[in-house]
């Protein structure tokens, strides 16, 4: 059993719905799983943990600066145990190019280069949000192209059996690798 660490940073929920979504995923397996979110929590690694998971969701072409700034001062400690990165956007619900270059600026911003990265597309809640917010949400809906526009109603494109696999093929790289014997 491995003591799991979920650090990520949301503006809407999704990805705190995501990193919870893990973590179950991650205890059935076995796991001992602690999501934080970090706009409530100035995290440090050192060695309490045995793996740890990054989320970060994308607002204005950006990851979180809290999310970055937890990097910056965690590299060392996420370099030294598995981890892994999740990001999520609506640029994964159909513009993957855009979605990576997210991820390769954010690996640019910290010098840290995850062995896993998973791209979960995002939610537009427009019942959550204000007038203005919906109104631009909606034309940035409207301008990519692929997203719905009817504000009365919320949409969630994220994958929860891309999220379910991801997680799993996590679990997955901390098992102890079976013993052949060949005698």
């Amino acid at each position: 059993m491995a003591h799991i660490v979920i650090p990520y940073g949301t503006s809407e929920g999704q990805t705190a719905r995501i990193a919870e979504f893990i973590a179950d995923v991650l205890r059935a397996h076995g796991h001992d799983v602690e999501p934080v979110d970090l706009k409530h929590s100035d995290h440090l690694l050192a060695g309490k943990y045995d793996a740890a998971i990054v989320g970060a969701s994308i607002h204005m072409g950006k990851h979180e600066e809290y999310v970055r700034d937890f990097v910056l001062k965690n590299r060392e400690a996420l370099e030294g145990i598995p981890s892994a990165l999740f990001s999520v956007s609506l640029a994964a619900h159909g513009d993957m190019e855009n979605a990576e270059q997210y991820v390769a600026q954010f690996e640019e911003e910290t010098g840290w280069h995850p062995a896993r990265v998973a791209l979960f597309s995002g939610a537009l809640l427009y019942t959550q949000y204000g007038f203005l917010k919906r109104m631009v949400m909606k034309k940035i809906a409207q301008d990519k192209g692929g997203l719905d526009t009817d504000t009365s109603r919320d949409y969630i494109y994220t994958e929860w059996d891309g999220v379910r696999r991801f997680a799993e093929d996590f679990a997955a790289g901390l098992e102890p690798k079976a013993v052949q014997s060949n005698l």
